[in-house]
């Protein structure tokens, strides 16, 4: 064992000094989360807002969830001047729900989109396709998905951070529904990648290539889009939210990713196996990102979400085995660090998270090590299958 020491200190020192830098950039985004600007808070519409807002729905086969979308939208007021719903040929009944909501509130309309090109994915098509068939005479357009729960108040608070801050683009994290122990476990340890490789929701992102933006509520300037000829620059894109948002930004306007939890819940899979397969395979952002930044950021993930309290339990067990050097201890010390501070920003991220938090919630570090591997995985592979279509680009 005494000859050992030597090579398990040496180790332990490398370990240090690969990781120490990325540890320093973790710290130094999460200490802008006390100065990130408080959540979006509902707000009446004012007079000047009236008609303010074409909202596009992309759908495909989402009869059993759109109810709650629809909802949340019929109760927004005069700021809303019209919801089209691009139906991508459902063969579920969307259109029908769509086409009934329409009866009660003619604000509603729902269209067709032509057939998906060969160079496009679906998502980001049926919102190229709404953009274009909505009314030029809303200034505001605001991408909104079928799965979301839109709280009254919305769309006006919205336009006033917009109108008031100079916002081009506005894009919220929501506050999420979760119901299966699976999905309390799994889900909090994945959107925790994010929290780790982007500045909290509410801050300014320090260069354009690090903007972090979510689709299920995206609002942006009418003319913003038409200058970036709508979806156009992220019709290949899995993450178009991200990837259009990064473009808009490097062009120049002012984006921002605000906090939503107020105004907009998201039941988004369904379970934990649901959730590993359609969540996890679009986190690792590749299409918005280089290479270089995407394997960067899954290394910078593994050494400070996914391999802490591994490490820390590896280096605990070497000093009660009578390795006791000062590498391995500050080695130890420093992830067990990094797992205290896992543990706090549970509560920090608590209110994303709508009800009251299971235990399995409170467990959720144990899943960083799975979600970081899925990132991983995620990074190496390009998607196949997406929402029931085949694609090969």
């Amino acid at each position: 064992m005494t000859e050992a020491i030597p090579l398990y200190s040496a180790i332990a020192l490398g370990y240090l000094l690969l990781t120490v830098p990325m540890i320093a950039l973790l710290m130094a985004r999460l200490l802008k989360g006390p100065q990130r600007r408080p959540p979006v808070a509902p707000c009446p519409a004012q007079p000047h807002q009236v008609g303010a807002v074409s909202v596009i729905v992309p759908t495909l086969n989402e009869a059993e969830r759109i109810g709650p979308c629809l909802a949340g939208l019929s109760r927004q007021t005069y700021e809303l001047r019209e919801v089209v719903v691009v139906d991508s040929r459902s063969t579920d009944g969307t259109a029908a729900l769509v086409e009934a909501q329409s009866k009660t509130d003619p604000r509603f309309r729902v269209i067709t989109d032509d057939p998906l090109p060969a160079d496009w994915v679906g998502r980001p098509w049926a919102l190229d396709y709404g953009f274009r068939h909505s009314s030029p005479r809303s200034p505001w357009v605001l991408g909104i998905d079928a799965d979301t729960q839109p709280q009254p108040g919305l769309i006006a608070g919205l336009l006033q951070i917009a109108e008031t801050e100079g916002y081009d683009l506005i894009s919220l994290s929501p506050q999420f529904i979760l119901r299966d122990p699976g999905e309390w476990w799994l889900q909090p340890a994945l959107l925790m990648t994010l929290l780790y490789r982007f500045d909290p929701s509410g801050s300014e992102a320090s260069h354009p290539e690090r903007v972090m933006a979510n689709g299920q509520c995206f609002l942006c300037r009418r003319s913003v889009l038409a200058a970036m000829d709508g979806y156009q620059v992220a019709r290949r894109s899995f993450c178009d939210d991200v990837t259009l948002a990064r473009a808009i930004a490097q062009r120049g306007y002012r984006v921002g990713f605000l906090d939503g939890q107020r105004v907009i819940r998201v039941r988004m899979y369904e379970g934990m196996a649901e959730t590993w397969r359609e969540w996890g395979r679009s986190l690792d952002l590749k299409d918005a990102a280089t290479p270089g930044q995407v394997w960067s950021d899954c290394w910078f993930l593994l050494v400070t979400q996914g391999l802490p309290l591994v490490v820390s339990l590896v280096m605990l067990v070497a000093w009660l085995s009578g390795v006791q050097t000062l590498p391995i201890a500050i080695a130890g010390l420093i992830n067990a660090a990094l797992v205290a501070i896992r543990w706090a920003l549970l509560g920090a991220i608590a209110p994303s998270y709508a009800g009251k938090k299971p235990l399995w919630f409170w467990l959720s570090p144990l899943a960083d090590l799975a979600a970081v591997t899925r990132i991983i995985l995620s990074a190496q592979q390009h998607p196949q299958v997406w929402r029931g279509r085949q694609y090969d680009i």
